[in-house]
Protein backbone atom coordinates (compact mmCIF):
# COMPACT_ATOMS: atom_id res chain seq x y z
CA UNK A 1 0.00 0.00 0.00
CA UNK A 2 1.24 3.39 -0.82
CA UNK A 3 1.89 5.85 1.95
CA UNK A 4 -0.70 8.02 0.77
CA UNK A 5 -2.97 5.47 0.85
CA UNK A 6 -2.20 4.43 4.18
CA UNK A 7 -2.23 8.20 5.98
CA UNK A 8 -6.24 8.35 3.98
CA UNK A 9 -6.96 5.40 6.01
CA UNK A 10 -5.52 5.70 9.21
CA UNK A 11 -7.02 9.83 8.81
CA UNK A 12 -10.66 8.76 8.03
CA UNK A 13 -9.57 8.56 4.18
CA UNK A 14 -9.34 12.65 4.37
CA UNK A 15 -7.09 13.70 1.62
CA UNK A 16 -4.16 14.89 2.62
CA UNK A 17 -3.50 16.72 0.34
CA UNK A 18 -7.20 18.67 0.18
CA UNK A 19 -6.85 22.81 -0.10
CA UNK A 20 -7.82 24.67 3.13
CA UNK A 21 -6.75 28.07 4.49
CA UNK A 22 -5.25 29.24 7.37
CA UNK A 23 -2.64 27.01 7.93
CA UNK A 24 -0.17 26.94 11.05
CA UNK A 25 2.66 25.26 9.46
CA UNK A 26 4.42 23.76 6.19
CA UNK A 27 5.01 20.28 6.86
CA UNK A 28 8.77 18.43 6.68
CA UNK A 29 8.37 14.81 6.77
CA UNK A 30 12.24 14.14 5.71
CA UNK A 31 13.13 11.04 4.44
CA UNK A 32 13.01 8.07 7.11
CA UNK A 33 9.95 8.56 8.13
CA UNK A 34 7.65 8.50 5.31
CA UNK A 35 9.17 5.91 3.68
CA UNK A 36 10.03 3.54 6.64
CA UNK A 37 7.89 4.69 10.11
CA UNK A 38 4.32 5.74 8.45
CA UNK A 39 3.26 5.42 12.23
CA UNK A 40 5.00 7.88 13.58
CA UNK A 41 3.52 10.59 11.01
CA UNK A 42 -0.18 9.13 11.40
CA UNK A 43 0.58 10.11 15.23
CA UNK A 44 1.96 13.52 14.21
CA UNK A 45 -1.09 14.34 12.48
CA UNK A 46 -3.63 12.58 14.81
CA UNK A 47 -2.15 14.55 17.44
CA UNK A 48 -2.17 17.85 15.75
CA UNK A 49 -5.15 17.12 14.27
CA UNK A 50 -6.82 17.10 17.87
CA UNK A 51 -5.07 20.59 18.96
CA UNK A 52 -6.32 22.45 15.95
CA UNK A 53 -2.75 22.82 14.12
CA UNK A 54 -3.31 22.60 10.61
CA UNK A 55 -0.15 21.36 8.23
CA UNK A 56 0.60 21.90 4.67
CA UNK A 57 2.21 20.02 2.41
CA UNK A 58 4.24 20.23 -0.72
CA UNK A 59 6.00 17.82 -2.67
CA UNK A 60 9.08 20.31 -3.36
CA UNK A 61 11.04 19.41 -0.55
CA UNK A 62 14.31 17.05 -0.54
CA UNK A 63 16.13 15.54 2.07
CA UNK A 64 16.96 18.17 4.90
CA UNK A 65 20.27 16.66 4.43
CA UNK A 66 21.96 14.48 6.99
CA UNK A 67 23.34 16.92 9.50
CA UNK A 68 26.22 14.71 10.26
CA UNK A 69 27.93 12.76 7.50
CA UNK A 70 27.26 15.50 3.87
CA UNK A 71 27.79 18.09 6.64
CA UNK A 72 31.08 16.56 7.72
CA UNK A 73 31.97 16.10 4.18
CA UNK A 74 31.34 19.66 2.66
CA UNK A 75 29.51 22.29 5.00
CA UNK A 76 28.68 24.47 1.40
CA UNK A 77 26.62 21.85 -0.22
CA UNK A 78 25.10 20.75 2.80
CA UNK A 79 23.80 24.30 3.76
CA UNK A 80 22.77 24.86 0.12
CA UNK A 81 20.79 21.99 -0.09
CA UNK A 82 19.24 22.79 3.58
CA UNK A 83 18.70 26.30 1.95
CA UNK A 84 16.99 25.17 -1.35
CA UNK A 85 14.25 23.62 1.24
CA UNK A 86 14.02 26.82 3.14
CA UNK A 87 12.90 28.66 -0.62
CA UNK A 88 10.40 25.89 -0.74
CA UNK A 89 9.06 27.47 2.29
CA UNK A 90 9.43 30.81 1.68
CA UNK A 91 7.54 30.65 -1.72
CA UNK A 92 4.95 29.37 0.55
CA UNK A 93 4.90 31.59 3.17
CA UNK A 94 5.00 29.22 5.72
CA UNK A 95 6.96 28.39 8.69
CA UNK A 96 8.78 24.96 8.99
CA UNK A 97 7.48 21.93 11.35
CA UNK A 98 9.24 18.88 11.22
CA UNK A 99 8.95 15.64 12.97
CA UNK A 100 13.24 14.76 12.86
CA UNK A 101 15.73 16.29 14.92
CA UNK A 102 18.42 15.37 12.37
CA UNK A 103 15.99 17.56 9.78
CA UNK A 104 15.50 19.88 12.70
CA UNK A 105 19.42 20.93 13.21
CA UNK A 106 19.87 20.83 9.41
CA UNK A 107 17.17 22.94 8.45
CA UNK A 108 17.48 25.43 12.18
CA UNK A 109 21.41 25.64 11.78
CA UNK A 110 21.46 26.71 8.28
CA UNK A 111 18.88 29.50 8.81
CA UNK A 112 20.62 30.59 11.67
CA UNK A 113 23.94 30.53 9.46
CA UNK A 114 22.70 32.06 6.61
CA UNK A 115 21.13 35.14 8.25
CA UNK A 116 24.41 35.32 10.59
CA UNK A 117 26.89 35.20 8.08
CA UNK A 118 26.10 37.15 4.66
CA UNK A 119 29.50 35.60 2.54
CA UNK A 120 28.06 32.59 3.58
CA UNK A 121 25.10 33.59 2.28
CA UNK A 122 25.98 34.92 -1.08
CA UNK A 123 27.69 31.94 -1.85
CA UNK A 124 24.85 29.81 -1.21
CA UNK A 125 22.62 31.54 -3.20
CA UNK A 126 25.16 31.91 -6.24
CA UNK A 127 24.73 27.78 -5.96
CA UNK A 128 21.05 28.37 -5.77
CA UNK A 129 20.85 30.82 -8.63
CA UNK A 130 21.51 27.91 -11.26
CA UNK A 131 17.83 26.50 -9.63
CA UNK A 132 16.53 29.48 -9.87
CA UNK A 133 16.63 30.48 -6.07
CA UNK A 134 17.26 32.96 -3.32
CA UNK A 135 17.27 32.63 0.29
CA UNK A 136 16.34 35.61 2.24
CA UNK A 137 16.91 34.46 5.51
CA UNK A 138 13.28 34.83 6.98
CA UNK A 139 12.03 30.98 7.67
CA UNK A 140 11.88 29.63 10.88
CA UNK A 141 12.23 25.98 12.18
CA UNK A 142 10.13 24.09 14.61
CA UNK A 143 10.34 20.49 15.93
CA UNK A 144 7.16 18.76 16.38
CA UNK A 145 7.81 18.85 20.20
CA UNK A 146 8.63 22.35 20.50
CA UNK A 147 5.36 23.01 19.27
CA UNK A 148 3.79 20.43 21.72
CA UNK A 149 5.57 22.17 24.58
CA UNK A 150 6.52 26.27 23.87
CA UNK A 151 2.60 26.55 22.61
CA UNK A 152 0.26 24.35 23.05
CA UNK A 153 2.01 23.52 26.83
CA UNK A 154 1.41 20.74 28.87
CA UNK A 155 -1.74 21.42 30.52
CA UNK A 156 -3.62 21.92 27.43
CA UNK A 157 -2.44 18.39 25.84
CA UNK A 158 -3.92 17.15 29.69
CA UNK A 159 -6.62 17.98 29.18
CA UNK A 160 -7.46 16.63 25.78
CA UNK A 161 -6.24 13.10 26.61
CA UNK A 162 -8.71 10.77 26.15
CA UNK A 163 -7.14 7.58 27.77
CA UNK A 164 -3.90 8.73 30.63
CA UNK A 165 -1.29 6.18 30.22
CA UNK A 166 -1.37 5.12 34.05
CA UNK A 167 1.00 2.69 35.56
CA UNK A 168 3.21 2.89 32.32
CA UNK A 169 7.03 4.05 33.02
CA UNK A 170 8.49 5.42 30.35
CA UNK A 171 12.58 6.47 29.36
CA UNK A 172 12.63 9.50 27.40
CA UNK A 173 14.97 9.41 24.60
CA UNK A 174 16.23 13.01 23.50
CA UNK A 175 18.78 12.39 21.18
CA UNK A 176 21.85 14.53 20.14
CA UNK A 177 20.09 16.73 17.72
CA UNK A 178 17.01 18.49 19.10
CA UNK A 179 19.15 20.39 21.65
CA UNK A 180 22.57 21.32 20.60
CA UNK A 181 24.17 23.13 19.32
CA UNK A 182 22.34 25.25 22.08
CA UNK A 183 23.44 28.30 21.43
CA UNK A 184 21.34 27.82 18.01
CA UNK A 185 18.78 25.43 18.95
CA UNK A 186 17.76 27.20 22.04
CA UNK A 187 15.29 24.82 22.57
CA UNK A 188 16.15 23.32 27.03
CA UNK A 189 19.25 22.51 28.49
CA UNK A 190 21.45 20.60 26.35
CA UNK A 191 23.25 18.60 29.15
CA UNK A 192 19.85 18.17 31.33
CA UNK A 193 16.83 18.91 28.85
CA UNK A 194 13.02 18.60 31.19
CA UNK A 195 10.76 19.24 28.18
CA UNK A 196 10.47 15.38 26.66
CA UNK A 197 9.74 14.12 30.48
CA UNK A 198 7.24 17.10 31.14
CA UNK A 199 5.37 15.85 27.77
CA UNK A 200 5.32 12.25 28.84
CA UNK A 201 3.74 13.27 31.84
CA UNK A 202 1.23 15.20 30.66
CA UNK A 203 -0.08 11.78 28.68
CA UNK A 204 -0.27 10.58 32.21
CA UNK A 205 2.17 8.08 32.40
CA UNK A 206 5.73 8.36 34.50
CA UNK A 207 9.23 9.66 32.86
CA UNK A 208 11.95 7.55 34.74
CA UNK A 209 15.19 8.83 35.37
CA UNK A 210 18.27 7.13 34.50
CA UNK A 211 21.93 7.50 33.87
CA UNK A 212 23.68 9.18 30.84
CA UNK A 213 20.44 10.22 29.40
CA UNK A 214 21.86 12.10 26.63
CA UNK A 215 24.21 9.65 25.08
CA UNK A 216 24.17 8.98 21.29
CA UNK A 217 21.95 6.08 20.07
CA UNK A 218 24.66 5.11 18.09
CA UNK A 219 22.67 4.91 14.27
CA UNK A 220 24.96 7.83 12.41
CA UNK A 221 27.76 4.96 13.09
CA UNK A 222 25.57 1.79 11.70
CA UNK A 223 27.37 2.69 7.89
CA UNK A 224 31.23 3.54 9.06
CA UNK A 225 31.78 0.68 12.62
CA UNK A 226 28.16 -1.44 12.96
CA UNK A 227 29.86 -2.94 15.91
CA UNK A 228 30.42 0.10 17.73
CA UNK A 229 27.10 1.02 16.78
CA UNK A 230 25.66 -1.76 18.06
CA UNK A 231 27.56 -1.47 21.59
CA UNK A 232 26.63 1.64 21.49
CA UNK A 233 22.97 1.35 21.38
CA UNK A 234 23.51 -1.70 23.88
CA UNK A 235 24.88 0.93 26.39
CA UNK A 236 21.38 2.92 26.53
CA UNK A 237 19.34 -0.02 26.57
CA UNK A 238 20.63 -1.22 29.86
CA UNK A 239 20.71 1.91 31.10
CA UNK A 240 17.23 2.31 30.33
CA UNK A 241 16.47 -1.18 31.54
CA UNK A 242 18.11 -1.02 34.85
CA UNK A 243 15.85 2.85 35.48
CA UNK A 244 12.69 0.07 35.49
CA UNK A 245 11.47 1.68 32.38
CA UNK A 246 8.65 -0.37 30.47
CA UNK A 247 9.39 1.54 27.35
CA UNK A 248 11.43 3.88 25.27
CA UNK A 249 9.84 8.00 23.66
CA UNK A 250 12.01 8.66 21.38
CA UNK A 251 12.17 12.20 19.34
CA UNK A 252 13.66 10.89 16.15
CA UNK A 253 13.22 8.10 13.71
CA UNK A 254 16.67 7.48 13.62
CA UNK A 255 16.97 6.72 17.23
CA UNK A 256 13.79 4.93 16.76
CA UNK A 257 15.07 3.02 14.05
CA UNK A 258 18.10 2.25 16.17
CA UNK A 259 16.37 0.68 18.80
CA UNK A 260 13.79 -1.09 17.77
CA UNK A 261 14.98 -2.90 14.52
CA UNK A 262 18.44 -3.47 16.42
CA UNK A 263 17.22 -5.30 19.31
CA UNK A 264 17.11 -9.08 18.22
CA UNK A 265 20.82 -8.32 16.92
CA UNK A 266 22.10 -6.24 20.23
CA UNK A 267 20.87 -9.56 21.99
CA UNK A 268 22.22 -12.25 19.74
CA UNK A 269 25.83 -10.22 19.69
CA UNK A 270 26.25 -9.18 23.11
Amino acid sequence: MLRKEIINKEMGNQEITKKQENYDYLLFLGCLIPTSLPYMEIAARKSLEILNIKLKETNDFACCPDPVGIKAMDEITWLSLGARNLCVAQKIGLDILTLCNGCYETLKETSHILKEQKETLEKVNKILSSVNKEYKGNIIVKHIAEVLYKEVGTSKISSVVKKPLKNLKVSAFYGCHVVRPSEIMEFDDPENPKFLDELIEALGAESVPRMRKMLCCGAPLLGVNKELSLEMAKNNLDYIKASGADCIVTLCPFCQTQFDRNQAVIQRKF
